[in-house]
């Protein structure tokens, strides 16, 4: 199991619950301001903007704060130039990490990040260390009950690499030719995405003990935490045991 979506759900039900939506709204803000940045302001054809909204009306985000982040995407208004920057890091018992970051401070955001990988046990590491133990593909996941024989058929026939089916979880993994031909070959058969994004998919996954595990999510979680920080990758195999204890944490 990747885990990959189930903790992503995780995460999502912990941030629903967040006295600090602040920290949130400004999460989605940014991913609103990337999607209509790469894709334009039309989320009609633009996948990822489509499912961002989504997102931010799920969480509440009042209408102004989605129409502002948008229009700062499309460059209809000005704002703070945000870039994007993919960051290496080692957890504890030699984990790689990889931590995706969309900041407007490139300072702030590399002190932010090496502060809590140093505080709780991990290193950073130089370009190219950790990133090769990756793959740059196209996720989607689909949080429906489905049928997974057609599902499948309609993934596959698109180009999909992988589907796998998880308790109620639908995850399809693609190369990045295929990826907009499966987005639109799901769409066309009346599938709702939950999540549609480019990931880094670990080449190969490390298992160890529980406490073990424990202390590398502990990490993940930490450097989730920072406000610029949009996703953390990492290496390590997320069995339905740790999952279960994130979950309850």
């Amino acid at each position: 199991m990747s885990g990959h979506s189930k903790w992503s759900t995780i995460k999502h039900k912990k941030a629903a619950s967040d006295a600090k939506r602040g920290k949130v709204f400004t999460r989605i803000a940014k991913e609103l301001t990337i999607a209509a940045r790469e894709g334009g302001g039309d989320p009609v054809s633009n996948t990822a903007l489509r499912l961002a909204i989504a997102k931010a009306k799920e969480a509440n985000m009042p209408k102004d704060n989605i129409e502002k982040s948008i229009k700062r995407g499309t460059g209809e208004i000005e704002g703070g130039e945000l870039v994007d920057i993919v960051y290496e890091a080692y957890a504890p018992h030699s984990v790689g990490l990889l931590v995706e970051v969309v900041t407007d401070n490139r300072n702030r955001a590399i002190a932010d990040v090496r502060h809590a990988v140093s505080k709780y046990g991990g290193n950073m590491a130089e370009a190219g260390a950790v990133s090769w133990q990756f793959k740059r593909k196209g996720y989607i996941s689909i949080v429906d009950e489905v049928d997974q024989d057609e599902l499948f058929m309609v993934a596959a026939e698109a180009g999909a690499e992988d589907v796998q089916f998880n308790d109620g979880i639908t995850e399809i993994y693609v190369e990045l030719e295929s990826f907009r031909a499966v987005q639109e070959a799901l769409e066309e058969a009346g599938y709702k995405m939950d999540e549609s994004s480019l990931i880094f998919d670990p080449t190969n996954r490390m298992e160890l003990s529980h406490a073990e595990s424990m202390q590398v999510m502990n990490l993940i979680e930490r450097i989730e935490e920072l406000d610029d920080v949009q996703n953390v990758y990492s290496a390590l195999e997320m069995s339905d045991e740790l999952l279960a204890a994130m979950e309850e944490a």
